[in-house]
């Protein structure tokens, strides 16, 4: 990955994966509120964060201070909150839900509005919670079959305006706009914690984290805290063609 060293972690299987995660989560949690009384985390879409937010779910994480929690999302299709598309939607079934997490501790992505303003008004709501440059505790991502993360797509510049907090890409192999935070911001987090399974994210896996850069390629190497902890969880099958030298 062009000369950076990640740091990967890798899980038997599906099932390991989204409880090393989840447990992830809960550590970070923990640390933030222990040092700054408060957790901050963007949330990803996706199987594998599902997984994890329902594990978070269960009583195994009853000790967690909920709500001292904050929860932000790191994309978002643009469709309503009840749509089965919507990440909102996911998250809010798997965890938030569950957990009776207060509504002033939830802020969504408005998916069913304009894309342009929905990005302009989320940029609004880090800045009224954050101030000029938001600063995560934890920014959860995925990885997709083409190595695309948020709504980052493969074909653009990722850091085509980044001086924006927020913006919503055309995505043209979904033909419809997304609501995505910039690497601006993701890069800005204490912790980024990637979560990948599947063989058919082991080309996109191994490229990504190969000796060639090109975000154009692949969206999600663009993804390098500028200060944080960036942590890779990933499967054995998605970890299948990656290189002796990556795999340690």
């Amino acid at each position: 990955m062009n000369g950076a060293t990640p740091n990967l972690q890798i899980l038997d299987d599906r099932r390991a994966l989204a409880e090393r995660v989840a447990q992830h989560f809960a550590d970070s949690a923990r640390h933030a509120i222990d040092v700054r009384g408060v957790f901050s985390v963007a949330l990803a879409g996706g199987s594998t964060p599902q997984a994890a937010y329902e594990l978070l779910a269960t009583s195994a994480f009853d000790d967690l201070d909920w709500p001292k929690i904050s929860f932000f999302f790191g994309d978002e299709r643009c469709v309503p909150p009840t749509d089965d598309q919507s990440n909102f939607k996911m998250a809010r079934n798997a965890l938030l839900l569950p957990r009776g997490i207060a509504a002033g501790r939830i802020f969504r992505m408005q998916g069913e509005i304009d894309p342009a303003t929905a990005a302009r008004t989320y940029a609004d709501v880090l800045g009224a919670e954050f101030g000029a440059l938001p600063r995560f505790d934890l920014v959860m991502l995925g990885m997709g079959p083409d190595g695309h993360t948020a709504s980052l797509f493969p074909g653009t510049d990722p850091l085509t305006d980044d001086e924006f907090l927020v913006r919503a890409p055309y995505v043209a192999k979904f033909s419809t706009y997304r609501i995505t935070l910039t690497p601006l911001v993701i890069n800005g987090a204490r912790r980024i914690a990637i979560a990948t399974a599947g063989a058919e994210k082991a080309d996109a896996l191994a490229g990504v984290l190969g000796d060639t850069y090109d975000p154009v390629t692949y969206p999600i190497q663009i993804v390098r805290p500028v200060e944080g902890i960036l942590n890779w969880f990933v499967d054995k099958a998605a970890a299948a063609k990656l290189a002796p030298a990556a795999a340690t």
